[in-house]
């Protein structure tokens, strides 16, 4: 085997690895993509997913510096074209591979940025946070999906912002108390948890509701190759809500709430039983 390609396939190992030890919903999602889809989405999923680790996780470092060093790394690695970190390598054969857009990781780079130093947002930040944090991760997977078509890009481009929305949205209110109580952070525009109550929950839960409808419609649009995978993720986040709504707000601020594995292995059967008989 070529001593390039060997270092190459360890490095989407390690994306591989770090996606399956770090949430096996979206696993099984990407395991529903389109083989040739699958090595890129977990690609980008492994860099997300160490950079989110730097900013929540890793509190007995100096998280500022390991963020720094981490921002400049991605810089390198896309500039080069090669790294030693196997998460950043195999991240930047996929944003080459796809032309994905640097605005992008920068604004992702700039929301994770904020998690190390900023308490609670307005209307205008929590908006800003969800489009780097949410929004533009959906928007690298979108690239991969449609594989270079910059037209079906553009006009699946609103759906995916939505469906990224309303996947983020959903992280917040089922990580309230630990968003809260652990990080002191609140993420929700104006929310003063010390009064969070029902009512305050229902307004979140209808804007979550808008995403998810609007996201549908840009799901089913989808190229076959990529569409029982985000349908099942979709089905996923959309039970999870459904259990969060139909609970008191007192619940919420007391536990994160879960899909037992019993449910995902219901759930993730009747998706593909939908999209096999184009029921979606």
């Amino acid at each position: 085997m070529d001593a390039l390609k060997l270092y190459d396939d360890v490095c989407a190992e390690c994306s591989i690895l770090t996606t399956k030890a770090y949430s096996t919903s979206f696993s099984l999602g990407i395991r529903f993509l389109g083989k040739q889809l699958r090595q890129p989405i977990y690609s980008i999923y492994g860099y997300v997913r160490f950079a989110d680790e730097i900013v929540d996780t890793f509190h007995h470092t100096d998280k500022k510096a390991l963020f720094e060093r981490f921002k400049a790394d991605t810089d390198l690695a896309i500039e080069e074209r090669i790294s030693l970190n196997p998460i950043l390598h195999t991240f930047q054969q996929v944003y080459h591979r796809y032309s994905l857009d640097k605005k992008h990781v920068d604004l992702f780079l700039q929301s994770m940025e904020w998690d190390l130093n900023r308490a609670d947002y307005d209307r205008l930040g929590f908006d800003q946070y969800i489009v780097g944090s949410a929004e533009v991760v959906g928007l690298m997977c979108l690239k991969v999906f449609v594989n270079g078509d910059e037209a079906e890009y553009e006009r699946l481009r609103p759906f995916a912002e939505r469906l990224g929305a309303a996947f983020q949205k959903i992280n917040f209110l089922r990580d309230l108390k630990a968003d809260y109580q652990e990080m002191g952070r609140s993420y929700f525009p104006n929310l003063d948890l010390s009064s969070f109550d029902d009512e305050t929950k229902r307004v979140i839960e209808d804007e979550i509701e808008a995403d998810f409808k609007e996201a549908y419609k840009g799901i089913i649009e989808l190229p076959r190759s990529s569409r029982l995978g985000v349908y099942i993720a979709y089905i996923y986040y959309l039970r999870l809500f459904q259990k969060i709504r139909s609970l008191p707000s007192a619940r919420i601020m007391e536990e994160r709430i879960r899909i037992p594995n019993a449910q995902k292995a219901t759930l993730f059967m009747g998706s593909y039983l939908r999209h096999s008989l184009n029921m979606l």
